[in-house]
């Protein structure tokens, strides 16, 4: 099946990453978020990034051009996923947010169009019962930054066909990113693995068993981690850190899945880390 046209819905911080790597790769995007300011927000972002690209000398003008030119900003569901070959989900992370979307792109997408979720740890099963083409539905989980991070979880439910896998690797690959397949378990494979770390390193600073900075550097240095789990926490998001091991908790019943209250009161706090401002550590704007 060749992809000619992406639809990505939700231009933020993964969504508008995810176009940009779909439009570098020569697609055409549409990029879809609930309002024209949100939607060109994210294009915005995209060219300001390539800009970045052009002034180290990684790409020239022309070639910036022409991939903002192949992504269009869309507020109108329909619009955007209407001639869509594959719509990718990066809504937030709640699950009665995915549901409606899904439940909506079902009616509005064409019978052979790919339905794939970025979600971090929510089941794809349960997205693709909102739909009348469960074996259409797939996760395809990005990581953050979408422009840099290789990896793509490529996540088969009971009810996903081995086609719609295939085209999901297939398009995983054209976009330059490096796909694993597996079968659908709470927390997939990376943040299954990941949360628990992080929720751990939370506890390790409440309990003041160090500082913050310390935790980071005897995690850089001691498992060579590009960097440390409260770090990476900040730049994942706070919120999405606890959505995730909110998930896996209520999903395993297991109590080594327990959120730290740190954690949760920094969420409650409004200090979800680097794109606030504050979280773990301050940042400037």
């Amino acid at each position: 099946m060749a992809l000619k046209q992406v639809c990505v819905c939700g231009a933020g911080i993964m969504g508008h990453g995810i176009a940009q790597v779909a439009a570098m790769a020569g697609l055409k995007v549409s990029l879809y978020d609930v309002s024209d300011e949100f939607a060109k927000k994210g294009v915005d972002r995209i060219a300001k990034q390539l800009n970045g690209q052009v002034e180290k000398g990684k790409m020239s003008a022309e070639e910036r051009d022409a991939v903002v030119s192949r992504i269009t900003p869309r507020s109108d569901l329909a619009q955007a996923a209407g001639g869509a070959d594959f719509v990718i989900e990066a809504a937030p992370e709640k699950m009665e947010v995915k549901l409606d979307l899904f439940a909506r792109l079902d009616q509005l997408c064409e019978p052979e169009t790919v339905l794939a979720s970025n979600t971090t740890a929510l089941s794809i099963a349960e997205m693709s019962a909102a739909t009348k083409r469960p074996d259409k539905v797939v996760g395809m989980h990005f990581f953050n930054p979408a422009q840099v991070m290789k990896l793509v979880e490529v996540i088969k439910s009971p009810n996903t066909s081995d086609e719609t896998v295939a085209i999901t690797v297939d398009l995983a690959k054209a976009m330059g990113k490096t796909p694993v397949t597996l079968n659908e378990f709470p927390g997939f494979i990376v943040t299954r693995i990941l949360a628990p770390m992080i929720n751990e390193a939370f506890y390790a600073l409440m309990e003041g068993v160090a500082t913050a900075e310390d935790i980071d550097t005897a995690m850089k240095l001691g498992t060579n981690f590009p960097m440390g789990p409260l770090q990476l926490a900040d730049f994942m998001g706070l919120d999405t850190t606890l959505a995730a091991i909110r998930t896996l908790n209520r999903e395993f019943a297991d109590s080594k899945y327990r959120p730290c209250p740190l954690l949760v009161n920094l969420v409650r706090a409004g200090k979800l880390g680097a794109k606030t401002g504050e979280g773990v550590y301050k940042y400037g704007k």
